[in-house]
C-alpha cells in the first residue's frame, strides 16, 4: 500500500471516529435558548426571519423528520456534514493550491478546518454557521473545478453556475456569505483570464435564484431582516475600539485554537504575495470584520465563514501543519469532555456551555405545572430564547415569545384567558404575586425567573404560539 493510500485511509477513519464524537456530544448536551430558537423556526418553515436567513430552519426539520423533536434530530445535520464538506476541502486543493503537492494538501486543508474549535464543536451545535460552512466548502470544490486552467470556457460554465448556486445557498444560511461573493468579486475583476471568461458573469442568475427566497421574503416583511443585520454597520464606538478589537483577536484565537490560528495568519500573508484568489476570498471578510471591530464588537462566530478558506491559505506557507493539528484536536477534546461530562466541577459562571443549557429539564417542568395548577392555559416569555427554551423542554402548555420576532412567524394566534408570563429576575426588581424559580446545576442556581400570576396578562391578544 503506498503512503498516499495509506494516509488517506487514516485521514478518513479519524473523521469517522470525529463524526461519531461529534454525534455523542450532540445527543448528550442540552439545547442552547438560540437552537431551541431554531428548531421553533423549523416547525414553522417560511423562506426568512427576523434573524437569519431559513436554512437552519430546514436542516433542524430534516434532522427532528428523521431522529424526533430531540437534541440530536435538531442537530443530526451538523456532524453529518461534516464528512461531505471535508471531502469537498480535500478536493478543492487540488486545483486552488498549484503549488502545492496533492493529495497531500487536500489532506492537511481538511485536517486544519477539522482541527479547529469553531468546527469541532460547532459541528455538534445547530447555528446558521453550520450549514454556511458546509456550503462554503462545496463552493471552493467547484469554483476550483471553474478555475481549471485545463477546462475550456464552455466546459467550466457548469461549474461557475454550480458555483453562484452554492454561495447563494449559503447566503440563505447567514448573511455573511455576501463577503465571500465580493472576495470572488474582486479576485475576477482583478484576473484578466477570469474576466474575460463568459462563466463567472452566468453564475450571478444562479446566485440571485438561490437568494430569491430571502429577498422575497424581506421584500414582503418591508425589508427587515436585511435592516436588522444591516444596521449592525451603523454601530460606532471608537472609544472602545482597542477592547473590541482585542475580543477579535482573543476569540478567533480561541476558536481556531492559537497554533492553527497562527497558520491562518501567516497563510493570508502568504496568499497575498503567491494566491490572488485566496487572497481575495480571505482579505475582503477580514477587513470588514476588522474594520467593525474599530466601532463595535465583533461576535466570535461571524469569522466562520472565512475558516474554510484559510485552511487552504495556511498551506501557501509550506509549513508542517502536525503540531497545529495535534493542539487543535486536543483542545477540542478536552471542551467536549467538559461539555459531555464535566469532570471539573466549574462554577456556572465559568462554564458557558454549562451556563447556556444547564437546568432547563427541571426549571420548565416545575414552571409549567405550577402554571397549570393555577389554570393557566398557556405560558409566555419576552425573551425569545426563553420562550423557546420553554417550548421545546416541556409540551404542558403552548408557549408563545410576546417581542416582534414572533409576529413575523406563520402562526395561528392563540388569545389565552390565562397566560402566565415568565421573564428574568433581575438585581432591584421585585413583583407583587409573582413565583421565582431558579434554575440549578449541582444545588447551584445558575439563572433565576419570575413567574407572574395568570392575570398578569389576561385577555391579551398572542402572536402565536411555538
Amino acid at each position: 500500500m503506498s503512503e498516499n493510500m495509506r494516509n488517506i485511509r487514516l485521514f478518513w477513519g479519524l473523521l469517522a471516529g470525529l463524526t461519531i464524537i461529534r454525534l455523542c456530544l450532540a445527543a448528550s448536551v442540552p439545547l442552547t435558548p438560540d437552537e431551541a430558537y431554531y428548531w421553533v423556526w423549523s416547525r414553522n418553515l417560511q423562506p426568512g426571519y427576523l434573524d437569519h436567513p431559513f436554512m437552519v430552519a430546514l436542516w433542524i426539520r430534516i434532522g427532528t423528520w428523521v431522529a424526533g423533536d430531540t437534541t440530536v434530530g435538531v442537530r443530526l445535520l451538523g456532524p453529518l456534514s461534516v464528512l461531505p464538506g471535508s471531502w469537498a476541502l480535500y478536493q478543492a486543493a487540488r486545483r486552488l493550491l498549484p503549488g502545492c503537492p496533492w493529495p497531500q494538501s487536500g489532506l492537511s486543508a481538511a485536517l486544519l478546518l477539522n482541527a479547529t474549535l469553531m468546527l469541532g464543536l460547532g459541528a455538534a451545535t445547530m447555528t446558521p454557521d453550520t450549514p454556511l460552512l458546509f456550503f462554503i466548502t462545496l463552493f471552493l470544490y467547484t469554483l476550483s473545478r471553474a478555475i481549471d486552467p485545463e477546462l475550456t470556457s464552455r466546459a467550466a460554465l457548469p461549474w461557475w453556475i454550480g458555483s453562484g448556486l452554492l454561495l447563494g445557498l449559503a447566503f440563505d444560511s447567514k448573511y455573511t456569505a455576501v463577503l465571500i461573493g465580493l472576495g470572488l468579486g474582486g479576485a475576477v475583476l482583478t484576473t484578466k483570464r477570469l474576466r474575460q471568461q463568459p462563466g463567472p458573469w452566468l453564475a450571478l442568475p444562479g446566485l440571485c435564484l438561490a437568494m430569491s427566497p430571502v429577498i422575497v421574503w424581506n421584500a414582503r416583511h418591508h425589508w427587515a431582516s436585511f435592516l436588522r443585520q444591516g444596521g449592525r454597520t451603523g454601530d460606532w464606538h471608537p472609544a472602545r475600539a482597542l477592547q473590541f478589537l482585542g475580543e477579535l483577536l482573543g476569540g478567533q484565537i480561541g476558536l481556531a485554537t492559537p497554533l492553527v490560528f497562527i497558520l491562518f495568519a501567516a497563510g493570508l500573508w502568504a496568499c497575498l504575495r503567491r494566491n490572488r484568489l485566496l487572497a481575495w476570498l480571505a482579505l475582503v471578510p477580514t477587513v470588514v470584520f476588522v474594520t467593525h471591530a474599530f466601532g463595535d464588537r465583533v461576535q466570535p462566530n461571524w469569522p466562520a465563514v472565512i475558516y474554510p478558506v484559510l485552511a487552504l491559505a495556511a498551506l501557501e506557507t509550506g509549513w508542517r501543519i502536525r503540531w497545529a493539528v495535534t493542539s487543535g484536536l486536543v483542545i477540542t477534546m478536552i471542551v467536549c469532555i467538559q461539555a459531555m461530562f464535566s469532570p471539573l466541577h466549574l462554577a456556572p459562571h465559568r462554564d458557558p456551555v454549562l451556563r447556556l443549557t444547564g437546568g432547563w429539564d427541571e426549571f420548565s417542568r416545575k414552571v409549567a405545572m405550577q402554571a397549570k395548577a393555577q389554570g393557566a392555559t398557556a405560558l409566555a416569555a419576552k425573551d425569545y430564547g426563553l420562550a423557546s427554551r420553554l417550548a421545546f423542554t416541556q409540551n404542558i402548555l403552548p408557549v408563545t415569545g410576546t417581542d416582534q420576532r414572533w409576529h413575523l412567524f406563520h402562526l395561528p394566534a392563540v388569545k389565552a384567558a390565562k397566560t402566565v408570563m415568565v421573564e428574568e429576575q433581575r438585581h432591584g426588581v421585585e413583583a407583587q404575586e409573582a413565583a421565582t424559580f431558579c434554575r440549578k446545576v449541582r444545588g447551584q442556581a445558575i439563572r433565576c425567573y419570575i413567574v407572574h400570576g395568570p392575570d398578569f396578562v389576561a385577555g391579551v391578544q398572542l402572536p402565536g404560539r411555538s
